[in-house]
């Protein structure tokens, strides 16, 4: 079971009293909004009958920061506010969750309230210059973030490092998660896993809401991405190399492929890329240097003779002579 992440805003745990020197920054107050996941609907199918299925719940999510409104996002909506923290980190609006005093969700009015301790210095101009990706629903990154890029820094690949074996472990752990898609489908999961543990798993109708998702989680529980595996279930594009980047994460999964600008994004960065991945198969596009392979021997093509050939092809091998007899003259 994973553990609970969201604070009441109403009650935070105190914390014990450390000296100036050495006393942490206070997390931000967090409300629980909770909201449906999944509706059941009455469908006809091909057979004429009708019958109950269940389809997820995407919403609205309109993010105010200091009475600002600065976006609106589309989720299903199951953890929202680690989703605008993750936002606000993974757009590069804030440095650390310490920044943020609080975060208010509301359902009925489809409203997150962000309020920062200090305000955000020159926010109309860093969020000037949109680009709006290819992510499910249209994603959103600010164009400054492209330039911050070459500052990232992934950990070295002698320490940071992935065997074949490990690699399909986190899979099986993936194909045996209970998860909104396998009883809805319509819905992406994003995954983060520390060796074969897993530490976070997201779903939203949306893959760069799940990773903004996971991207609040770390930063309110203050964990690095160094020695972690970062999961998708979505296609690896420029904009998920770069959040995933972000967090310091150097190891990417797929279940999907890569576009280009993705795989050029992750070799200059030196990040590993694999897709394709489900069950004991994969594809490794990129920091091969990370990756230590224990290939399975090959098995043999399979050839498949049908019993009874098309006219054509019959045809076509009538008029192939046979050999004759040899002579020995």
């Amino acid at each position: 079971m994973l553990p609970e992440v969201a604070r009441d805003v109403t009650s935070p745990a105190p914390a014990p009293a450390l000296p100036d020197a050495v006393r942490l920054p206070p997390a931000p107050r967090l409300t629980r909004a909770r909201s449906e996941l999944l509706r059941e609907i009455t469908i006809l199918d091909e057979y004429g009958e009708r019958r109950s299925i269940h389809i997820p719940v995407e919403r609205p999510l309109t993010l105010f920061v200091d009475k600002r409104e600065l976006v609106t996002l589309m989720t299903l909506g199951a953890m929202p506010e680690l989703l605008v923290l993750g936002y606000l980190h993974n757009q590069r609006l804030i440095a650390s969750a310490a920044e943020v005093e609080s975060i208010t969700v509301d359902w009925d009015v489809g409203a997150a309230a962000v309020r920062t301790r200090s305000g955000l210095v020159d926010i109309e101009s860093r969020t000037a210059r949109r680009i709006v990706t290819t992510g499910c629903g249209q994603g959103t990154v600010f164009g400054r973030i492209l330039d911050e890029l070459h500052g990232i820094r992934l950990p070295d690949p002698a320490i940071a490092r992935i065997r074949q074996g490990m690699l399909q472990r986190m899979l099986e752990v993936i194909r045996a998660q209970d998860s909104i898609h396998r009883r809805a489908g319509s819905v992406h999961g994003c995954a983060l896993f520390r060796g074969p543990e897993l530490l976070m798993f997201v779903e939203d109708v949306g893959r760069h809401n799940a990773i903004d998702t996971i991207a609040g989680w770390m930063a309110i529980e203050g964990i690095g991405g160094a020695d972690k595996v970062f999961y998708t279930t979505g296609r690896l594009t420029s904009e998920m190399v770069m959040k995933s980047a972000q967090l310091g994460v150097p190891i990417v999964v797929s279940r999907n492929g890569v576009t280009a600008m993705g795989h050029d994004l992750a070799t200059r960065l030196g990040m590993t890329l694999f897709g394709r991945a489900s069950n004991r198969h994969f594809l490794c596009y990129t920091g091969f240097e990370r990756f230590d392979a224990e290939p399975e021997a090959q098995r043999p093509a399979v050839r498949v003779i049908a019993d009874n050939p098309p006219p054509a092809t019959a045809a076509a091998a009538s008029d192939v002579p046979t050999q004759g007899p040899v002579s020995r003259a």
